[in-house]
């Protein structure tokens, strides 16, 4: 099993690891916490799609150069998402985004699009998030999950209860290696198999990363979408 950022405690609710109330709970006092970082300083995440020439830690150093010119002390702009090869979400004070989205060519961008978000989310822009989260997963009990889940901080397995309550925390500040954690997902013998994949819950968007990762794996792919089934119980 593997989530997308807040998805990752889904994930290790189905793997046995969280209770889901207690998941609840962490995720509530994370997304609080999240929310009062974001208003600490105007930023945002841009989806950018890049050309194979692009160089996106010299764009974000460009981009931060730009923000002291204005004033901006410590200025972030930083990779906060790996996606799919030439794709990212790069996050940080909204100044900098503005930057690059103006100077997109320059740096080989084919697509450079804000998201509609209140923050920087994975940069260290989230840094006051991080005491509370902790705090939150100190008072839960973390089993070994029964079943592989990958993380977003390295798309490794989490080894023990630990592992998992130091990564979640990190997780807040750290750029989600999705694209990475496929390859460590799908990583197999030449002939073997690829696994059946389910998506659950709402939209496609995981299984459309993985089709431009891993075409094969993508081929046993299917979507599994709770609300309609919901739907459907209740008529």
């Amino acid at each position: 099993a593997a989530g997308y950022s807040v998805g990752e405690f889904a994930a290790l609710v189905f793997a046995g690891a969280l209770g889901f109330a207690e998941a609840l709970y962490a995720v509530k006092v994370r997304a609080e916490a999240m929310q009062k970082a974001s208003e600490a300083a105007p930023s945002g995440m841009l989806s950018v799609i890049g050309r194979r020439e692009a160089n996106y830690k010299f764009a974000c150093l460009e981009a931060r150069k730009h923000c002291e010119s204005l004033g901006i002390e410590n200025p972030v702009c930083e990779i906060s998402n790996y996606l799919f090869p030439d794709s990212r979400v790069i996050a940080g004070h909204i100044q900098a985004l503005e930057f690059l989205q103006e100077n997109a060519r320059k740096y080989y961008f084919t697509r450079a699009k804000l998201l509609p978000v209140s923050g920087a989310f994975h940069t260290r822009l989230m840094e006051p998030a991080v005491e509370p989260l902790a705090e939150a997963l100190k008072s839960i009990e973390i089993q070994k999950p029964l079943l592989c889940v990958y993380s977003n901080v390295d798309g490794k397995k989490y080894m023990h209860s630990k592992h998992i309550q130091k990564l979640l925390v990190k997780q807040v500040v750290s750029p989600v290696m999705w694209e990475q954690t496929m390859h460590s997902v799908y990583e197999r013998k030449q002939g073997t198999e690829f696994p059946y994949t389910y998506e659950v819950g709402p939209g496609k968007q995981l299984g459309a990363i993985l089709k431009k990762c891993n075409l094969k794996a993508w081929k046993q792919y299917n979507h599994v979408d709770a609300l309609e089934d919901e739907e459907a119980a209740e008529t």
